[in-house]
């Protein structure tokens, strides 16, 4: 198996999850409500799953062992815009959860937002799901030698094993701050 591959599987899930919100969506069309716990599981899915699980580690490792390559202007490019995309999927995230606590206290106009919001979700992955497997994945494979390849994918089932331990642990953390 190649380093890419379990990114590539991570990308089918999140690409389920995506069809689940383009189906609330028409819900919300419909009913005009939204339940906020759908909200905010749909953000734990995007902020655990999507952004840090999955592009925890195209950032914290394959990303990493990239800029020490020399690459292609073009590859550079695309994996500098990859990054950026990262960055904006983070910001309509936390535009949801500010929306969804509106709405959960009352506020009735925030479900345009939250819509709104869900619509960016849907709009964005696809395209950013798309440059990375047919465009980046593909093009970054051939800056690695088999050896460096399987030690990246090594790295990646290691830094899954981790994930539910950080998980559970900042969130105990936060309970005894409180």
């Amino acid at each position: 198996m190649q380093a890419r591959a379990p990114l590539m599987i991570e990308h089918r899930l999140i690409e389920r999850m995506i069809a689940i919100i383009k189906q609330t969506l028409s819900q919300i069309e419909k009913e005009e409500k939204i339940d906020p716990v759908f909200i905010d599981t749909t953000v734990d899915f995007i902020r655990i799953y999507a952004d840090r699980t999955h592009h925890g580690k195209e950032e914290d490792i394959l990303f990493r062992d990239l800029i020490e390559k020399e690459l292609s202007e073009k590859d550079r490019r695309v994996m500098n815009e990859l990054i950026e995309e990262h960055v904006i999927g983070r910001k309509i995230t936390l535009q949801l959860v500010n929306a969804n606590s509106r709405y959960r206290n009352g506020d009735e106009t925030a479900l345009t937002e939250i819509s709104s919001n869900l619509s960016s979700l849907a709009a964005f992955y696809p395209k950013h799901i798309e440059k990375e497997d047919k465009v980046f994945f593909p093009a970054a494979r051939g800056y690695f030698s088999e050896a460096q390849d399987q030690a990246m994918l090594n790295e990646f089932w290691e830094f899954d094993r981790k994930m539910i331990h950080e998980k559970y642990l900042s969130m105990v953390e936060a309970f005894e701050i409180k």
